[in-house]
């Protein structure tokens, strides 16, 4: 979309305010709004706020920072009653106008160029799959004396809101909530709102359907669209899901584990590397008809893997789905349709068109823009350094349910960390492979690591309410 085009929807659809958002590192959104008779003022010069308010992006010493529009991100607010036109922004060094290296949508543009930059491909497709629940109550409370949080849902008789009768007997037990048919499906209509709006963005969607988890699990999956396009449509596809659930009295969440013992959220995501418009991942007769590059590629993101869950899964939370016994992949290791893995191979992928490969690990409390950027430059890293999973480095392939396998042999295989500290420190000792290029800088990475070390502290000193169950009366 160009600045005439802009113009034009501007025009055409009575726009008064236009909104400019943008995610600080851990991937909150901000946002500002201007009168749209500003646009070519603001185009020009920017907007400029204050780094130091934004946590991990600036000193309060060297505070002053600018906003600078990208216009092929506009679209019209889909919620607000005054004609809105929303951006998304760069964050940019007041002196030099240049995507600051904490600027999350700048390292996508790194990480794109860099892999221009070395010849092995210069396109990446992606599809996420997002997993969230819809409650119809989310009673959180966390102060000095009191702590514990509520989570109800009318599809699920055993966790019914305050006053819900359940009068027509639809609310379900004793089952999965996979592919679950209409009316049990009792939030289906509210789930293709969200799809018409993501769609009406410019967002194709694959297909959108009931989780597993009864208490409203719900999944939307895009279909293939290159990487830096995605990072950017699943800011606002996110956006969407959550405000479609309020106007709806509904809430969303993709906390990856909000309910115990019950399936988690995950984000997976397919990826496929291209070259001159052909899929460097599909060579047929070898492994799943994988590639060389498919294989390296796959080899890079399991050796860096552990160091990689710090920005894939980088919440307390994310390390109690990651658990074995829900789908939710605990080893680095891959195989051809196999649940367990952190890598699954898709099997009915099996054109040279969409062939591809699938991470299984991540959730959505990630930063889509940098999770994304490292799971490049992870496989990229395989590709240059050749690094094959093999059986006997016991990166696989596996296709068989590795939980059967002996406890001596599982443990040859490399785990995923089992907290959110774990994954820190492995970022600490390896994350070369994220510098290539400068894409990311050791800057970025122990800001990251500095802000997330926050919330494990913050977490780790609270006394859990599990606690008052095992202790209190001792």
């Amino acid at each position: 979309m160009n600045i005439e085009e802009v113009k034009k929807i501007i025009k055409e659809n009575g726009i008064q305010s236009i909104d400019l958002k943008y995610p600080d590192l851990v991937c909150n959104w901000y946002h500002i709004t201007f009168p749209s008779r500003r646009l070519d003022y603001v185009l020009k010069n920017g907007i400029p706020f204050d780094g130091s308010s934004i946590p991990g992006m600036k000193s309060v010493e060297s505070g002053d920072m600018i906003l600078m529009p990208d216009i092929s991100t506009a679209i019209i607010d889909p919620f607000l009653e005054v004609p809105t036109l929303r951006m998304l922004c760069y964050i940019c060094d007041a002196d030099s106008r240049i995507g600051v290296k904490k600027d999350s949508r700048s390292v996508v543009k790194r990480a794109q160029d860099y892999m221009e930059s070395t010849g092995i491909a210069d396109k990446s497709f992606w599809i996420p799959e997002f997993e969230f629940y819809l409650f119809n109550e989310a009673i959180i409370n966390n102060g000095k004396f009191s702590a514990g949080y509520s989570f109800t849902s009318a599809e699920n008789k055993e966790d019914l809101p305050g006053g819900y009768k359940d009068i027509d007997g639809t609310a379900v037990a004793n089952r999965k909530g996979y592919h679950i048919d209409i009316p049990f499906d009792k939030y289906a209509q509210v789930r293709e709102q969200m799809v018409q709006l993501i769609e009406k963005i410019g967002c194709p969607i694959r297909y959108h359907h009931h989780e597993v988890g009864l208490s409203s699990q719900q999944e939307i999956e895009t279909e293939i669209i290159d990487f830096e396009t995605i990072t950017d449509k699943m800011m606002y596809v996110k956006d969407i899901i959550h405000n479609c659930a309020l106007k709806n009295e509904l809430t969303a969440t993709f906390m990856p584990k909000p309910i115990y013992d019950e399936p988690g959220n995950g984000l997976h995501f397919h990826i496929q590397l291209r070259k001159n418009g052909n899929n460097i991942f599909y060579k047929k007769g070898k492994y799943a008809d994988l590639s060389d590059e498919a294989l390296y590629f796959i080899g890079g993101i399991l050796e860096h893997g552990r160091s990689l869950t710090a920005f894939t899964n980088p919440s307390t939370n994310s390390y109690k789905r990651l658990l074995p016994g829900f789908e939710a992949p605990v080893k680095l290791f891959f195989g051809l349709a196999n649940r367990s893995a952190a890598i699954r191979i898709p099997k009915y992928a099996t054109s040279k068109e969409t062939k591809r490969i699938e991470f299984r690990t991540g959730d959505g409390t990630c930063n889509y823009y940098l999770a994304m950027s490292a799971l490049l430059m992870a496989g990229l890293d395989g590709i240059k350094n050749k690094i094959l999973p093999t059986t006997e480095n016991f990166f696989g392939p596996f296709d068989d349910n590795i939980f059967k396998w002996t406890e001596e042999k599982q443990a040859k295989l490399r785990s995923i960390p089992a907290t959110l500290e774990q994954a820190l420190e492995a970022l600490k000792q390896d994350n070369e492979y994220l510098l290539a290029g400068d894409v990311f800088n050791k800057e970025l990475i122990e800001t990251w690591i500095t802000e997330k070390m926050k919330e494990v502290i913050a977490v780790r000193n609270r006394p859990h309410p599990f606690e008052m169950n095992l202790y209190y009366s001792l």
